[in-house]
């Protein structure tokens, strides 16, 4: 895979409502870990489109492995213009901050939001410009995902799109790991 779109539950879907709280870090972990398998395996973009939660954790661990020397590079491709003009100040703040660090920046839908089709085309689009998919998402716990999911699940039992789910048993051994070493490593 050359290209992947991340993506998952929003942070207040997760009951997470700090950027750095300490559940962000195992989420940032489980990411970093499937995203490295993949770098190692030619990975060169992660697609994200801005939301808050697991794609803006995604954000930043890609921002942390091109600063630790792998060649990947990071595009936000934002639903519509003004995504996060009614986000408070410290939401607002992260996404620039995720912003600064991307290689590429730009709106699927030039203007600004005006009903929920535009994430419809967003997630459409997603799936049509990548080879495949990360997405933090339990089949036992529905949240916004799901709509991405079922696109995805499509385009994966139709051909050549690759579908990882980080699900909450997957999260649980990472956390589970994390708290035997000690280490994120």
């Amino acid at each position: 895979m050359k290209s992947v779109v991340v993506t998952g539950y929003k942070s207040f879907e997760l009951g997470i409502f700090k950027k750095d709280a300490e559940e962000a870090r195992f989420i940032k972990e489980a990411l970093r870990r499937e995203l490295l398998t993949l770098v190692d395996e030619g990975l060169e973009w992660v697609i994200i489109s801005g939301l808050l939660g697991t794609e803006l954790w995604a954000g930043e661990v890609v921002s942390e492995l091109k600063w630790q020397g792998y060649a990947v590079k990071l595009a936000v491709l934002e639903p519509f213009e003004g995504q996060t003009g009614n986000w408070n100040e410290a939401n607002q703040l992260w996404a620039s901050e995720v912003l600064q660090d991307a290689d590429y920046h730009a709106f699927i839908t030039k203007r600004p939001y005006e009903s929920p089709r535009q994430f419809e085309v967003r997630d459409q689009f997603l799936i049509d410009h990548t080879e495949g998919a990360i997405l933090i998402y339990d089949l036992e716990k529905e949240g916004s995902p799901r709509f991405f999911y079922e696109r995805a699940k499509q385009a994966a039992e139709m051909g050549d799109y690759e579908l990882r789910l980080i699900d909450f048993y997957r999260l649980q051994e990472v956390v589970e790991e994390i708290n035997e070493w000690g280490t994120d490593e």
